[in-house]
């Protein structure tokens, strides 16, 4: 009998969970109430921080809280242009500014947004990582869908009701910079999780890996596999439709 594979192990084990010790938590906008439906919120940016194993700077917002004397904090991930000091409205009455939340059926066509909602009042789902932008494409005759294009490029309607925060996110460029050497690699996943260095399955023994073993470095038969292989055959490319470039 072999060895339990990776992919095997990365289910079962601790100690290929995520760092999330130091982190300041998730980013999310206001839970959507009265105030944001049919007027709007003013919020003030107290701090920009630093997330570890995030690209993107993250900015705490406070709101006064509408039912309670107390303050709101909430989460975003920072865009580019936001400062401290400055106010945020939120809102279907918001002001098309960069850094305001609004729903994106009130935005014109060609708005560059970011931390868009997938469903209305989820929070925020799409363009999150640093650099990342959605732009409104168009909306429907009655108002109730718009179109986004998505970072990939893809485009994707979603209700028009769903917010957005106007901008892009902070952060881009990050991958123009070369890694240069294997340390920097090393402190990166470090803080994110432990997913590297990733040891190839044709330099591993038969025992460890579906694709070791043999006199020279090769599998040895197609890569293709299964949906239904038990799991420790299942590695390479699995239910792959089409193999190639």
């Amino acid at each position: 009998m072999g060895r339990v594979i990776r992919g095997s192990r990365k289910g079962k084990s601790l100690i290929f969970t995520a760092k999330t010790r130091l982190r300041k938590g998730a980013v999310k906008l206001r839970p959507l109430d009265y105030a944001e439906r049919h007027g709007y919120m003013k919020g003030i940016v107290k701090k920009i921080l630093h997330d570890p194993g995030r690209g993107a700077p993250m900015a705490e917002v406070h709101f006064r809280n509408p039912y309670k004397y107390k303050l709101d904090k909430e989460r975003w991930v920072a865009v580019e242009g936001l400062y401290t000091g400055q106010f945020v409205y939120c809102g279907a009455k918001a002001r098309l500014e960069v850094g305001n939340c609004m729903p994106v059926g009130k935005m014109p066509e060609g708005t560059v947004v970011s931390m868009c909602e997938e469903k209305a009042s989820d929070r925020g789902r799409l363009a999150r990582a640093s650099g990342c932008n959605c732009m409104v494409v168009g909306h429907s005759d009655d108002g109730k869908k718009t179109r986004i294009r998505l970072p990939s490029g893809s485009r994707k309607t979603v209700p028009s009701t769903c917010r957005a925060v106007i901008g892009i996110v902070a952060g881009g460029g990050r991958l123009d910079k070369p890694v240069l050497k294997a340390g920097n690699n090393h402190h990166k996943y470090k803080v994110k999780r432990n997913c590297w260095p990733r040891v190839r399955g044709s330099a591993m023994n038969p025992v460890e890996h579906p694709h070791g073993g043999g006199n020279h470095q090769h599998v040895g038969h197609p890569t293709t596999m299964s949906r239904d292989a038990v799991p420790g055959q299942k590695v390479g490319l699995i239910a792959a439709r089409r193999t190639g470039i």
